[in-house]
């Protein structure tokens, strides 16, 4: 008898923790596509209607993820990385900048996943430090506009390669980067100076990294430069 009530508890546990990861997705889906268009967040909007926001904070204070579910924990932590860093826009509201808001990557806490973490402890202990993979970052936006636009939907366990390759794509092959010929050389967003060692792994040169997602290919041969970040706010 203790043995069934013991499967049943934990069934009934999985299924509760399924239903608030799928409610948040399902939010986060509509939040981000009601207020982001063509990678600017409607800032305004939010702070003079902020329930929409607080709830899908709510709803992801209770979310339980694992890391054997690898697409489940990336796209639930992408999606609160996000969302976090509008919910700290719209608590400095208003601002021109996240870097006005003193420790707003590093020392702000957000009630996330069961955790009391930072943006950073997202990006770098919960996702760079556990997967090796460059995509995520243009997936993870810091609310300004020289990161990678933030896309007008969730990122979701089941479509979150595909949305990684494009993003990353788009990066690529747009104004993430440009390209001078006359010469030779590459001038890259700082995010690829930050990080560069999660662009040049295994041997890898950020060439290489460049010319795995985009059309045109650069020649090995080409320098890179490192353009200023432009830290002014994401706003529509």
């Amino acid at each position: 008898m203790k043995k069934i009530l013991i499967i049943a508890l934990l069934t009934f546990g999985l299924k509760g923790t399924a239903q608030t990861a799928n409610s948040f997705f399902e939010s986060a889906n509509t939040f981000f596509k009601t207020y982001v268009t063509n990678g600017k967040v409607a800032y305004d909007k939010i702070h003079k209607n902020p329930e929409d926001l607080n709830k899908i904070i709510a709803l992801a204070q209770a979310v339980n993820v694992s890391k054997n579910n690898a697409n489940m924990y990336q796209a639930f932590w992408i999606n609160a990385y996000n969302l976090s860093v509008i919910k700290g826009i719209i608590d400095n509201f208003p601002t021109n900048s996240p870097l006005a808001n003193a420790g707003f990557f590093d020392k702000v806490k957000h009630n996330i996943g069961g955790k009391n973490i930072t943006l950073n402890d997202i990006e770098h202990k919960l996702l760079r430090d556990q997967f090796n993979d460059a995509r995520f970052h243009f997936v993870l936006v810091c609310g300004a506009i020289g990161c990678p636009p933030l896309i007008s939907e969730a990122y979701l366990p089941s479509t979150l390669n595909t949305q990684m390759d494009t993003q990353t794509k788009k990066a690529m092959n747009g104004d993430f980067l440009m390209v001078n010929i006359k010469k030779k050389r590459v001038e890259v967003s700082q995010i690829m100076e930050w990080y560069k060692e999660d662009f040049t792994m295994n041997g890898t040169t950020e060439i290489d990294f460049i010319n795995k997602y985009r059309t045109e290919k650069i020649p090995a041969n080409f320098k890179i430069k490192y353009v200023e970040y432009n830290w002014q706010l994401n706003k529509q």
